[in-house]
Parts: structure tokens; sequence; C-alpha cells
């Protein structure tokens, strides 16, 4: 259900950020975006990652020549501050070695010029859709506690009653159900869910999480399903009375408490022997 995300695709299409200094190959290749649908930007020079997480791409269109000197340094910051942001590399002529590096580095795909745009287009879809397929969380049913989410249906239900949750509500549950008891870092939720780094300062991740919890609680009171660990991130379980119960399981009743023990019984003599007297 992950995708680079919703604002990144669009009805199907992509929003793509062309870095090239062919400006004949540039025109061709933005007509034929612009007759798929796809949103795109052409950027003359190298954008700073925090600006490139603020376009909310599918996808970057690298040319290392307009780079110049500094282009596997931009390449290398690129593939580290945006792991989730597929990148290919489309430039002029180039030796295994240089390919190899830029692959290794992160680039996600390599395509050398001259090349048709038809291609250049294909290897984007490839590459964006096997890392929604990457990314995504698990399409099965999950059953913890009082609630069952179900990703084909994309609906959380308690008592057989649908919940009514968001899209990105829906996304965020669904991860954190399949992480199976797993503590999620914010940052990690963020980039699975929203599709980017997490920029510094960004609550949406707890903002999300407080609204989602508002939403189980009612639908299923006396119930606990997201628990944070501060400083970290997010876990989901299901939790009642102090009872954790895994995803999956019913919740077992409680044991019962242990009697109370009373004051002592008096002594009681033993046979044959006689009673001792309390003197005043």
């Amino acid at each position: 259900m992950n995708e680079t995300n919703s604002a990144a695709t669009i009805g199907g299409s992509l929003r793509v950020a062309i870095s090239d200094g062919d400006t004949g190959f540039v025109q061709v290749l933005t007509k034929r975006l612009d007759r798929l649908g796809w949103e795109h930007r052409v950027l003359p020079a190298a954008v700073p990652t925090d600006r490139l997480v603020a376009m909310r791409l599918g996808a970057l269109v690298l040319d290392l020549a307009l780079l110049g000197p500094h282009a596997w340094e931009y390449l290398e910051r690129v593939t580290r501050d945006l792991p989730a942001l597929p990148v290919i590399v489309c430039t002029g002529q180039s030796t295994v070695s240089q390919r190899v590096r830029g692959l290794r580095m992160g680039a996600d795909d390599w395509v050398t010029k001259p090349c048709h745009p038809e291609e250049l287009i294909a290897r984007i879809e490839a590459v964006a859709r096997r890392q929604r397929q990457a990314d995504g969380p698990s399409e099965e049913k999950v059953l913890a506690g009082e609630i069952e989410v179900r990703p084909d249906q994309f609906q959380v239900f308690a008592h057989g009653a649908s919940i009514d949750l968001t899209r990105r509500e829906f996304e965020l549950i669904q991860l954190l159900a399949a992480a199976e008891g797993r503590v999620l870092e914010r940052e990690e939720i963020y980039q699975r869910v929203w599709g980017y780094t997490m920029a510094h300062g960004d609550r949406s991740v707890d903002v999300f999480v407080r609204k989602l919890r508002s939403k189980l609680q009612a639908a299923s009171p006396g119930w606990n399903y997201i628990h944070t660990h501060f400083g970290v991130g997010y876990r989901f379980a299901a939790e009642r009375e102090g009872v954790q119960v895994a995803a999956g399981e019913d919740a077992a009743p409680a044991p019962a408490p242990a009697p109370v023990p009373g004051p002592p019984a008096a002594a009681q003599p033993s046979a044959g022997m006689p009673a001792l007297r309390v003197l005043a």
C-alpha cells in the first residue's frame, strides 16, 4: 500500500524531476511525459535534498555531466538522504567502472546516452514499481485484540464494523500491524508511509499516530494497540488490563487473584495434651 507515495503517484502516473543539460533530449522527454499525464520538473542544477523532499517526487533523473566536478558527491548525498527515492542516472558515455561506482553508490539504474525517451520512461516505471513492491507492507490480514486489519479491503474492522480511517491512517496501521510487535522508528515510519526522509522537526508521524490511536480506542475501548517508545518510535500490540496479546491471538482471561490470607487461626491443643491456662 505504500507508494513513493500518493503525492508522488497520481492516478497511476509519477511525479518526476529531471536534471539534464541536454535541452533537445529534455524537450522530447517532457512532451512524452505530458502525454502520459506525468507531472515533471526540469532542474537546471543540483538541488539540495531538503528541496527534493518538498517536491515529493516519484523518481529523479540525473545527468552527471550537468553536475560538474561535484557530481559523484551529489549522487551519494541524494541516495543517502533519500533512500526511498528512485534515482536513474541518464548521462553520456561512461566506463564500466563509472557505472559500477554509481550503482553501488545507490543509483537504481544507469542509462547511457544517446537513448530513446521511451526506454528511459520504461526504466523509470520499472524502478518505481520495484521500489513500491519492496517497501509495501504485507497484504495479509492481521487479527489483534478486537480489531481486524484487512489490506485487501483497505479497511480496519472492530466487532465487524468498519473504523472510519483516512488513507494515511490506514497505511500507518497496516505498516505497524505487519511489523509483528517490532518497534519502528519514526524515521522509518515516515519514509515507508510518506515515502521520503523525514525533515528535521517534522511531527507528522506523532500527529497521525495520535489521531489513529484515538479512533482505535473509541472503536475498541479497554484495549491499547499502539504503544510509544519515547525517543525511538512506535510498536503495535493488542494489550488489555496488563495482558499482552500477540497479533492473531485472542485475549487470554486474566488469572484469578490469589486468596488473601487471613489472620492465623488460634492454636488448638494437641490430643492428649492439657490446655494451657493464661494467667491474668
